[in-house]
């Protein structure tokens, strides 16, 4: 008997969905309506940040958040390794260096004791990722930022609506970056990005930036591009947004399903959520000794799977062609051996199931 496939997540669209993005057709205003003021706005109240800025990727996020601080050549901007590579690509086109912390195999986020130690006179800037929807562990950061008069920027790009000693990501540095990638917890359906800060300057510097740093229709008064969010996703992203928090609530219990039905498989190490977090989960990875051989296994029974991240990014073939070689002993340990089931809002109790039994026909076998 062959059974549905399994995809690694879907994403939402309905009939209230549908229907903005005719409104906007209807409207005849593409970009810069009121669709993005009102996105911008709804999406700072729920992370209750005073600013949002919307763009168009989450990758632009990170570009202007960098930029609005000031970020250039020569500049040292501490990132973890273990990432997509658009955490480090905004900081190389700035011509300032990326430089790679090790992860806490708990959480799969920065180490702040790794950060410490690669403080130097250059440094300007830490970039912890929110990776998987579980946050970075910001308090330390942030004490270590302040002692050292650094500037944090969140790169909260997969982890909507997840916190941190009691505050939602996106308030706790002086900028964050949001992505609505298709497959992240709100998709917009397509590209889209929001910046947060409470800083009102600097949310106006990249307001500005974001529309080829005009004051006007007529005037640019500083270094520009054209990063804006188009109202039809921006429409797309309010209906979701008005979902997000119910999503962040079934994404959480469905990682609970998944880890009490796998939670006594051997040799399988699950997702863990520190006291200090809310898991938002992006994801749901396993730790799996064959993991290679586990994913395939899983293909061939029709169940779909991701690995985030095969190549970490300190050893992706541009940085070791033009940066300093270093050895992250965490990270290069973990992408041996992460592996994302399927996992989204509205998969089912028996998908799950049908996973988790899969999984544990692999393992004793």
């Amino acid at each position: 008997m062959i059974m549905d496939k399994i995809p690694l997540c879907t994403m939402y669209i309905d009939d209230e969905i549908k229907k903005a993005v005719l409104d906007v057709i209807d409207s005849g205003w593409y970009v810069k309506g009121e669709n993005g003021k009102k996105l911008e706005a709804e999406f700072a109240k729920f992370c209750h940040a005073k600013h949002g800025v919307s763009v168009n990727s989450g990758t632009a996020a990170l570009f202007l958040a960098l930029k609005a601080l000031g970020i250039g050549p020569g500049d040292e901007v501490i990132i973890p390794s273990f990432s997509f590579v658009a955490t480090a690509s905004p900081i190389m086109l700035l011509g300032a260096i990326p430089v790679f912390a090790d992860i806490d195999l708990k959480t799969y986020t920065m180490d702040p004791n790794e950060v410490r130690k690669l403080i130097t006179s250059k440094t300007k800037v830490i970039m912890p990722v929110h990776l998987y929807g579980h946050p970075a562990e910001m308090q330390p950061i942030m004490d270590m930022a302040k002692e050292n008069n650094l500037k944090v920027v969140e790169d909260a790009c997969q982890a909507h609506g997840a916190e941190a000693f009691g505050h939602k990501v996106g308030t706790i540095g002086d900028i964050a970056c949001f992505s609505y990638f298709p497959s992240k917890n709100m998709t917009v359906a397509g590209e889209g990005g929001m910046i947060t800060t409470n800083d009102a300057e600097l949310a106006k510097k990249m307001q500005m930036m974001k529309d080829h740093g005009r004051t006007d229709k007529h005037t640019t008064t500083m270094f520009g591009f054209n990063f804006r969010l188009s109202e039809i996703h921006a429409a797309i992203g309010r209906v979701q947004l008005k979902h997000l928090p119910d999503w962040v609530e079934a994404r959480r219990k469905n990682a609970a399903h998944y880890t009490e039905l796998l939670k006594d498989v051997d040799g399988i190490e699950l997702p863990q959520e520190m006291g200090w977090a809310k898991h938002a989960y992006h994801l749901y990875v396993i730790n799996a000794p064959k993991r290679d051989e586990l994913a395939g296994y899983l293909k061939e029974k029709g169940i779909a799977t991701g690995i985030h991240y095969y190549i970490p990014i300190h050893k992706q073939p541009y940085i070791l062609d033009n940066y300093p070689s270093v050895e992250l002993t965490n990270t290069e340990y973990a992408v041996e051996r992460v592996l994302s089931l399927p996992f989204d809002p509205r998969i089912s109790l028996d998908e799950i199931k049908r996973v988790t039994e899969e999984v544990k026909n692999f393992t004793s076998r």
